[in-house]
């Protein structure tokens, strides 16, 4: 992760259920409990999220089973407390976290696109197997890989109770050579009848191929298939 967080997730994350509602969630919450159910071969109550964020997914997947989320953003792990207040919240990287018991589930949502070398996403593997039960599943969702990348652009954003908030989303690569590439936002967002305001945050976020993906997961310990989501049509 870089050493410094994006604003999304520091000083603007009182906003962030302004950029995506935890409603929005549900289908890929559904495909990502889908691949836990059909690969399980125990029970499946207990699981543990690196990166949960806003705990938008948990907030759909916690009827199923209980959750332990865990982020590195304080900021974030206290919007998720609003969204989850029933669940257990514990601030940590998922790089190093190390809690000293095991899960039938571990979960990395699109929180491993911050993670930039190999090294990186090796420590986070050996993080979610060190936390598995023998027999337990793990789920990795990156937002895309060496192979589906490409640049794009996006907008969006959510009217809230007496404020509201629009963003545009501009992705792309500045050095295909590396490892990463770079999602920069714009933020506009309103108190009541208030001026807007306009912010903007980058996000350097990592990039590895399949090849990568399944190369470290197998080193790590981990027997692993590709699911790709396929959205729904709207």
């Amino acid at each position: 992760m870089p050493q410094a967080l994006p604003r999304l997730y520091t000083d603007l994350a009182g906003w962030y259920l302004l950029l995506t509602a935890p409603e929005e969630y549900g289908e890929e919450a559904a495909f990502y409990w889908g691949c836990f159910a059909s690969t399980a071969t125990g029970p499946l109550t207990t699981l543990l999220e690196l990166g949960a964020g806003s705990g938008a997914m948990a907030s759909h997947y916690k009827q199923q089973v209980t959750p332990t989320l865990t982020d590195i953003s304080a900021d974030m792990l206290a919007l998720s407390r609003t969204v989850n207040p029933e669940l257990e919240h514990i601030q940590g990287d998922m790089r190093t976290l190390r809690l000293g018991r095991h899960f039938d589930a571990v979960f990395a949502h699109d929180a491993v696109m911050y993670l930039l070398t190999e090294d990186a996403l090796r420590e986070t593997i050996v993080t979610a197997h060190t936390h598995l039960r023998p027999d337990g599943v793990a789920v990795f969702a990156p937002d895309c890989v060496l192979e589906t990348f490409r640049p794009q652009t996006d907008t969006g954003g959510n009217d809230g109770d007496g404020r509201a908030l629009r963003y545009l989303e501009w992705v792309h690569d500045p050095d295909p050579s590396d490892t990463t590439f770079v999602a920069d936002y714009t933020y506009v967002y309103r108190e009541g009848d208030g001026v807007p305001v306009c912010e903007q945050d980058r996000h350097t976020e990592g990039l590895f191929s399949r090849e990568v993906w399944l190369r470290l997961l197998d080193e790590v310990g981990f027997d692993a298939t590709i699911r790709p989501l396929v959205h729904r049509e709207v």
